[in-house]
């Protein structure tokens, strides 16, 4: 179980790291290596991004990835292939991150039967609210699997409530308006915040968007439970390769 996993990890950290990856990008090969490399360099879970031509949460870095790894013709059949592999071989949950599109064309009952069959533990699909994801979260149920929702600064109180009531794993808090990459103020403001997520819900809180360095780790360090990194271990993968990924992880806690 998601939940008790994470709260056993948090006993042996201060925070937990959170790394994402494009499957397909820049090949499967490469995407195989980045999670042996992410995984021995000691992250505690990671989502694995099936890719979609319009990620509409995602910026360009996690955007040109996306088109990046269709046009290499990556299928989300090889997708789940991949998931059931890194799932058998390392020891870290791992979740599925992609938009709502990819479920309905691949059937919703089916992609959680397949998650779970594959051994992965829930899925991140940041543009379907609870409200109008009923029969995912009866999938989702019915697989035990944990259906990953997200809090913005913009969520107010009542709605922070409501989605707490749905979700299970973990709350993924985006940490500013827009999407990923761009810089986010680590600052008291943010703190407000992850107060008020911290109000809403019982379940360990992940903060993502902007997490770029081992400073904003510490910043979320008391503040959250598990700190998500993406597009700057892609950034630093096209610049210096996928060992030094591994050297920036092990920098980061």
């Amino acid at each position: 179980m998601l939940e008790q996993y994470l709260r056993d990890r948090r006993k042996k950290y201060d925070i937990l790291l959170m790394t994402h990856i494009v499957i397909g990008y820049p090949s499967l090969d490469a995407s195989y290596e980045m999670v042996r490399t992410m995984v021995a360099a000691g992250v505690d879970l990671m989502e694995l991004q099936i890719p979609f031509s319009e990620p509409i949460a995602d910026g360009p870095v996690i955007l040109k990835a996306n088109q990046e790894a269709l046009a290499a013709g990556t299928t989300v059949e090889a997708c789940m292939d991949f998931g059931g592999r890194v799932a058998g071989e390392f020891d870290i949950p791992f979740l599925f991150m992609t938009y709502y599109n990819i479920l309905f064309k691949y059937g919703v009952p089916r992609f959680a039967r397949a998650t779970a069959e594959y051994g992965l533990s829930g899925a991140i699909v940041p543009d379907l609210p609870p409200e109008e994801g009923g029969d995912y979260l009866e999938a989702m149920a019915a697989n035990d699997l944990a259906p990953i929702f997200i809090y913005a600064p913009t969520t107010g109180s009542q709605r922070m409530g409501m989605i707490a009531g749905h979700a299970r794993g973990l709350v993924y808090c985006v940490a500013r308006k827009g999407v990923t990459g761009d810089k986010t103020d680590f600052s008291n403001s943010l703190q407000t915040y992850l107060d008020r997520c911290r109000a809403a819900v019982d379940l360990p809180l992940a903060v993502g968007f902007g997490v770029k360095d081992k400073a904003d780790v510490d910043f979320l360090t008391g503040k959250a439970d598990i700190a998500v990194i993406g597009t700057q271990t892609i950034r630093i993968l096209e610049a210096h390769g996928v060992e030094a990924v591994g050297d920036f992880i092990r920098g980061l806690r």
